[in-house]
């Protein structure tokens, strides 16, 4: 296998592109990967001259514009064609490069992606998926678990939501290793019958999904317990439970360091679980992770935190290189063509190509 490429939209993310330019030099020198920045390139070129690395390692693309976290992600594409994002999206999806990542904003990732990267054949939506922390009751290798839709899609059908549990499933196998990983649908009660129409629905296509190992629904209350590997929701949902965990994790720091600040017995509590606190800190250190795959292109695309460090874009350059060597989207691709291909589901095909068309 050529060596693998993976475009970086240098000018994405909170911190700039100073920190991105770090990033990348770290991944450059641990991973076998060759690294394209898009961006401003006299920024670029000033930023690599104050560090020693393997310029055959990593090269520059010039991209005058970019899009800001604050404009709206359809019209700054529109708006700005010769956009950082929209450049390495482009480079992707010409093949120059095999994988994209970018800490920019998630509309306008999304959105470029869609652009100009071709989505896998019979895949209906994209989505993105997202690790959290649980209790691992699994008892897995680490205390992760996905989920998926967390904002691409606001609402899906119950066929959607089955091929979101496919892609979910191959990319916590391949990724994580997990043999057979185990698939829940989020729903508002653990009996088959419940949801309405459209999640029993999905339950049923899961239920009599042989790419996955369907455990059934899941409820809010559970999600934390680590009792499935993969999670599925509608992005509405989705997005919500994770920002939710997201202000539950940072309302829990503040309360103990105002419990450290109150009263010498719970301060001396507080350094006696100091250690399990280290823990918990790297566990939901986002850092870690790299960034949330959008599953469902040929190409692998990484959504970065928008905050990333320098060790969060090195972490989100080795991700994607993983998924490449891996052969997610292959993989993904294959899964879901079996999945289509299902004795019985000709019709629904045939429906829902229709509908697109009409569109």
């Amino acid at each position: 296998m050529s060596i693998i490429k993976v475009a970086v939209d240098a000018m994405g993310g909170d911190k700039g592109h100073k920190v991105v330019v770090k990033g990348a030099i770290k991944a450059a020198k641990a991973n076998p990967v060759k690294i394209i920045l898009v961006g401003h390139e006299k920024k670029l070129q000033n930023a690599l001259r104050k560090h020693k690395y393997d310029g055959d390692m990593i090269e520059i693309v010039g991209a005058s514009e970019e899009i800001t976290m604050h404009e709206s992600p359809k019209q700054g594409i529109e708006a700005k064609p010769d956009a950082s994002i929209v450049v390495a999206a482009k480079l992707v999806g010409e093949g120059k490069a095999d994988a994209l990542v970018s800490a920019g904003s998630t509309g306008s990732v999304v959105l470029s992606a869609a652009r100009f990267i071709p989505r896998i054949s019979d895949v209906r939506r994209t989505a993105i998926a997202t690790v959290y922390p649980t209790l691992n009751e699994l008892e897995r290798n680490d205390y992760l678990s996905l989920m998926l839709d967390v904002g691409a899609n606001v609402h899906c059908s119950a066929e959607e939501l089955a091929q979101f549990a496919i892609m979910g499933s191959a990319y916590v196998g391949d990724v994580r290793g997990i043999p057979d990983p185990k698939v829940a649908l989020l729903n508002i009660g653990e009996e088959s019958s419940k949801g309405g129409e459209k999640m029993q629905e999905a339950y049923r296509l899961l239920q009599n999904t042989d790419s996955i190992n369907f455990v059934g629904n899941i409820e809010g209350k559970d999600i934390l317990r680590g009792i499935s590997d993969v999670i599925i929701t509608e992005g509405f949902v989705g997005n919500i439970v994770i920002k939710t965990l997201e202000g539950a994790a940072k309302t829990i720091g503040k309360l103990g360091k105002l419990a450290f600040k109150a009263r010498i017995s719970w301060r001396f509590g507080l350094v006696m679980l100091r250690k399990g606190i280290a823990i918990l800190k790297e566990v939901t250190d986002y850092s870690e992770y790299g960034g949330a795959p959008l599953l469902g292109f040929e190409k692998m695309v990484i959504i970065a935190h928008g905050r990333s460090n320098q060790k969060a874009i090195s972490n989100a350059i080795k991700l994607a290189g993983k998924c490449v060597r891996d052969d997610v989207c292959g993989q993904i691709s294959k899964n879901i063509k079996s999945f289509e291909r299902t004795p019985g589901r000709e019709y629904e095909r045939m429906a829902f190509e229709r509908s697109a068309k009409d569109k």
